[in-house]
């Protein structure tokens, strides 16, 4: 496993993701992956602290539901999104797995309103028979300590 194969699938799924395929972005993951968004940046117990997502399969599979719903306020009307990713620092890496953290900027286009939402974001992808798949996303958004706006689509 190498960082250069780790960046091409955070690549792929900022793509997914822009492209609102989150069928495609179910399927990247394990089925013990978690999807968090803390509040406190400093957190390292997750499962302890205050999240604004703390998703495991069930409730990354719920998430995506109400996203296709419409019915929620939120995604009425959905925002259109684009993703820079950059700034790729392996943290941890052996046989199994690897840890890369980057920068993300997510330009969010809503009812004629655009807005930059940016994070740090942790990603441990673990080898599988198909490749790669995701074990854990943790998106540190730089103002999570501070009222957020509803959010219509992954981080």
């Amino acid at each position: 496993m190498t960082l250069q194969a780790a960046v091409e699938f955070i690549w792929r799924e900022a793509d997914l993701l822009d492209a609102r395929d989150y069928e495609g972005w179910l399927r990247l993951w394990t089925e013990s992956g978690r999807y968090i968004i803390p509040i406190d940046r400093e957190t390292v117990d997750y499962a302890a602290a205050l999240n604004i997502a703390y998703d495991d399969g069930p409730m990354r599979e719920a998430r995506v539901k109400r996203l296709h719903s419409g019915v929620a306020m939120s995604v009425a009307s959905a925002a259109r999104t684009v993703r820079t990713l950059s700034r790729f620092v392996p943290i941890r890496e052996d046989a199994e797995a690897i840890e890369v953290r980057c920068a993300q900027h997510v330009v969010e286009q809503k009812r004629d309103h655009t807005r930059v939402v940016a994070a740090d974001v942790t990603y441990r992808l673990v080898s599988v028979a198909a490749g790669l798949a995701l074990d854990l996303k943790v998106v540190h958004l730089i103002d999570s300590d501070e009222a957020q706006r509803g959010i219509a689509y992954l981080l």
